[in-house]
């Protein structure tokens, strides 16, 4: 357990450095991890293991995404007049999704996920603009949209920076104040979701063996220890790099992630 507890805490690091850097909740990093980690050191079987590590995932996000979109207001980058209906979306969206993500086989959800980053990170690659030219919609689209792109992250076990960055972008937000936006939007997936998962898992894991839910703490404490003061350390960095290279950044990341799902 001491292992396990000091790779989690490396994680968080790791993790909230990328969430104040790229917006993202951490997910995309701490789901596959956990996936390796908790099966081999026999703290859950291994056809169970996707779930607990999203839920796991979503809950640590609560505390990243916080952190991330503080740091982030400080420098003006969340625009709060679009983030509004953006968390609003988000929330609807987890929060059905959350609930009912167990009926999901753990092999569909490792492959959903794999191929949603791949397809992210071409998106992100293949851009050569630093904004896109399409005009934003009004705000009960752009919270259906939300609620669309949050349900598909709350099934993931992700904040929803990789989703919502590419869409905001796309519709004209610039990249600095899209990722400030969709750390926003982590905070309402990351809660709602892990309401769903915990609600979900309460009747097949005990708070006595450290789950709450499908949410497995000690390694939820571990990831969040460090996160937390990661965060504002990569939103700061965000200032001073050029988005285009940002740009670049967050897809080859997506890539890896998605080649270790698909071949884990």
């Amino acid at each position: 357990m001491l292992t396990v507890i000091v790779l989690t805490l490396l994680l968080g690091a790791v993790v909230g450095f990328l969430a104040g850097l790229l917006g993202i909740g951490g997910g995309l990093l701490i789901v596959p991890a956990l996936v390796v980690l908790l099966p081999a050191y026999g703290i859950i079987a291994p056809e169970h293991a996707m779930l607990v590590a999203i839920a796991t995932s979503l809950a640590s996000i609560i505390v990243t995404a916080s952190s991330s979109v503080l740091a982030h207001h400080r420098r003006d980058n969340v625009p709060w007049s679009i983030a509004t209906a953006v968390l609003i979306g988000a929330g609807i969206g987890a929060s059905l999704v959350g609930y009912f993500a167990h009926n999901v086989s753990g092999h569909t959800l490792k492959l959903v996920f794999a191929i949603a980053v791949l397809l992210l990170s071409l998106r992100m690659l293949g851009s050569r603009s630093i904004v896109g030219s399409k005009a934003l919609p009004n705000k009960g689209w752009l919270g259906a949209i939300s609620a669309l792109l949050a349900g598909i992250a709350s099934l993931l076990g992700i904040g929803g920076g990789a989703l919502f960055v590419p869409m905001l972008n796309y519709f004209s937000v610039d990249m600095r104040r899209a990722i400030g936006c969709a750390a926003a939007s982590g905070i309402a997936i990351s809660v709602f979701g892990s309401i769903g998962y915990v609600l979900a898992g309460w009747q097949h894991y005990s708070l006595a063996d450290g789950f709450f839910g499908y949410i497995y703490l000690p390694v939820l404490a571990g990831i969040v220890a460090t996160s937390a003061f990661m965060a504002p350390i990569g939103a700061r960095l965000t200032q001073r790099l050029p988005v285009l290279v940002i740009k670049r950044v967050f897809g080859i990341f997506l890539i890896l992630v998605a080649a270790k799902m698909m071949f884990s």
